[in-house]
């Protein structure tokens, strides 16, 4: 079987469908002897993915995401290849492409908050979420086989799209951070607190903001908040927060930092931060839990599902609570200790190998 993989998001491009892409596409290489793969990429990610498995072959396809280029030009690179399956990693399918294919869809951000993450004219984004909302809907509908991360968002997808539950496989992601630690040098001068990611409105880092001044009002803990993650127009409008609140000398902007960098920020920071108001899996929890790093979180989504009961929640729509837990992981020494335990026993329940298993099932299946 031919078989296309649409990794123009692999690598740090692509954020979480980069990683998910990048682990997805190592472990199908290490089990399938059998399929031939096409893995299309963009130029420049194209020299970051070199197949180790002799059946996997680049190809260049250097078309924008979510362009005209990506709805009329891919379908033809992909029918070139006389493909018998395509997985398409996110629900930017093209339209006019008509063989048959699988998508991952990592969460339903999209259809079920409505807010401008962006910094367009609203002209420019209406339109485009407009037709974001269309091809959406006709990936899910047209996919043969659906895949996505969580229950939450297996359920979600069944809700808001009237699927049926038997097209749908959940394949949890895993954490795969390196323990290689590099030392960092963020001008950290206290203990800190650790949030990892963008800073799009559904991460609700406004309240977790305001709740970190709540609390440095509260006790006399010399402690910090480390933000990390691409300055773009949304952090800097939460640089321009930061210093409306007076709390400048207490937030640290690392900006972009390395796998290693990342590695070390978990290991020693006091307690992970997520207080997200949607979330389709929630993979940096899980990669401070490999860490030792105990995480407080958002009760939201699927973060229950996924972390279970090794993680302090929160409701993340109230700034006084979000303080409280964090006061609490900050002078309670003993459940700290208690998080890390059940974190490290937690992510031993996720694998990539597992996630590429039932992928490949999935393959095999159609």
């Amino acid at each position: 079987m031919k078989i296309g993989i649409d990794a123009r998001f692999y690598g740090p491009i692509g954020k979480g469908i980069g990683r998910y892409l990048k682990n997805l596409i190592a472990n199908l290489e290490n089990l399938d002897q059998e399929n031939e793969y096409f893995v299309f990429l963009r130029r420049e990610n194209f020299d970051l993915y070199q197949p180790t498995n002799p059946r996997f072959h680049k190809v260049l396809a250097d078309y924008p995401w979510y362009s005209w280029q990506e709805q009329i030009l891919l379908p033809f690179k992909l029918k070139k290849y006389h493909l018998d399956l395509v997985h398409f990693p996110h629900f930017n399918v093209p339209i006019f492409y008509c063989g048959k294919f699988v998508i991952t869809v990592h969460d339903l951000i999209l259809r079920q908050i409505n807010f401008k993450a962006t910094s367009q004219f609203w002209g420019v984004y209406l339109l485009k979420f407009f037709f974001a909302r269309i091809i959406t809907y006709l990936a899910i509908k047209r996919a043969i086989k659906i895949i996505t991360v969580s229950e939450f968002v297996k359920n979600e997808i069944i809700r808001y799209y009237k699927v049926s539950p038997n097209t749908i496989t959940v394949t949890y992601e895993a954490s795969s951070m390196t323990q290689n630690i590099q030392n960092s040098n963020f001008k950290i001068q206290n203990s800190y607190l650790l949030y990892v990611g963008n800073v799009y409105p559904h991460k609700n880092l406004e309240r977790l903001l305001s709740a970190f001044k709540l609390v440095l009002s509260n006790i006399q803990y010399p402690i910090q908040l480390v933000l990390v993650g691409k300055i773009d127009y949304f952090y800097k409008r939460l640089q321009k927060l930061v210093k409306k609140l007076k709390i400048e000398d207490k937030v640290i902007f690392t900006g972009e930092v390395t796998d290693q960098e990342l590695a070390n920020l978990y290991q020693n920071a006091l307690a992970y931060i997520c207080p997200s108001l949607m979330e389709g899996f929630g993979l940096p929890g899980l990669e401070a839990m490999a860490h030792n790093c105990p995480v407080v979180s958002s009760n939201a989504g699927p973060l229950p599902e996924i972390y279970d009961k090794a993680a302090l929640y929160f409701d993340p729509k109230s700034v006084e609570d979000i303080a409280e837990k964090i006061k609490k992981i900050i002078i309670e020494p003993d459940l700290r200790e208690k998080l890390k335990k059940i974190g490290l026993e937690q992510v031993k329940k996720y694998s990539w190998e597992k996630c590429a298993e039932k992928t490949l099932n999935i393959y095999k299946s159609i």
